[in-house]
């Protein structure tokens, strides 16, 4: 493997950790700051994923870049900072709220078609169990994906400014029964995704995609993060912080976001 190489999978690899640990790290700055980094970054992103898939002949290229989109957008959340803590930040910062929700929303589709991208070339190397299987959860999982975050982005901010004016009013009974219902919606969504990426890395192992020593690292991770999405939030520390960590909308598309990076980075150095 070539230094450029190398170095266009190292950035490639920095990327979800990086934004992570800025985005909870630093917290919200101004957007003429955080735009034009998160423009640059974009294109370094598309400029290492097309060296990647100039260097070999790689058919796997749209899958890959599909997959590959969801973190090229959510980079941008490093500069918002985490979603606000409270009724009265999240008014002052509705529109960002709505952009960071929409913008998850536009990730969920580019996976989801990525997935079935992959599926297809799975399927003309010959698996046709485990693949099928994946799509067909994520196909449960996108609409409901997108409904939580339509929830998230459009509809807490209508229902946080009726509470402002009413602070001294309890919460209506409607209000925290679509909040349980959509607690559900959130877990299923969830799971769904890491079950259905546990299946694609079965699928790719089994199409001589990925070697078994990275299978059981996604799966490992897969059945780790749907574990830790089950338990109820109410379980005592860590248990309680990793389940809402796995919970973050952005997190179960770091593994397929991998899983793009090594199809880029072709499977002819696969692991044992």
């Amino acid at each position: 493997m070539n230094r450029s190489k190398k170095m266009a999978l190292g950035y490639l690899y920095l990327v979800p950790p990086a934004v992570v640990a800025i985005g909870f790290g630093i917290g919200p700055v101004s957007y003429a700051f955080y735009l034009p980094l998160w423009l640059l970054n974009s294109a370094l992103m598309l400029l290492a994923a097309f060296y990647l898939s100039r260097s070999q002949a790689n058919s796997y290229t749209s899958s890959a870049l599909l997959l590959l989109i969801p973190w090229l957008l959510f980079a941008i959340f490093g500069g918002m900072g985490p979603p606000p803590a409270n009724i009265s930040d999240w008014l002052a910062t509705a529109q960002t709220q709505q952009a960071r929700y929409t913008i998850l929303m536009a990730g969920g589709i580019c996976a989801y078609l990525g997935f079935g991208l992959l599926k297809g070339k799975l399927q003309n190397q010959g698996e046709v169990i485990y693949s099928v299987l994946g799509f067909a959860l994520l196909t449960i999982a996108l609409p409901l994906f997108l409904l939580n975050m339509a929830f998230w982005g459009y509809y807490l901010p209508v229902a946080f400014k009726e509470f402002q004016l009413t602070p001294a009013s309890p919460r209506p009974g409607w209000y925290l029964a679509l909040r349980a219902f959509f607690y559900v919606i959130a877990v299923a969504e969830v799971a769904l995704t890491y079950l259905a990426t546990l299946f694609f890395a079965v699928a790719m192992k089994n199409a001589r995609l990925l070697g078994l020593v990275s299978c059981n690292c996604y799966c490992g991770f897969s059945i780790v993060g749907l574990i830790l999405v089950l338990i109820p939030s109410s379980c005592p520390e860590p248990l309680g912080t990793a389940g809402f960590l796995a919970a973050i909308p952005a997190i179960p598309f770091i593994m397929p976001y991998l899983m793009a990076v090594r199809l880029l980075r072709g499977y002819s150095d696969r692991l044992i």
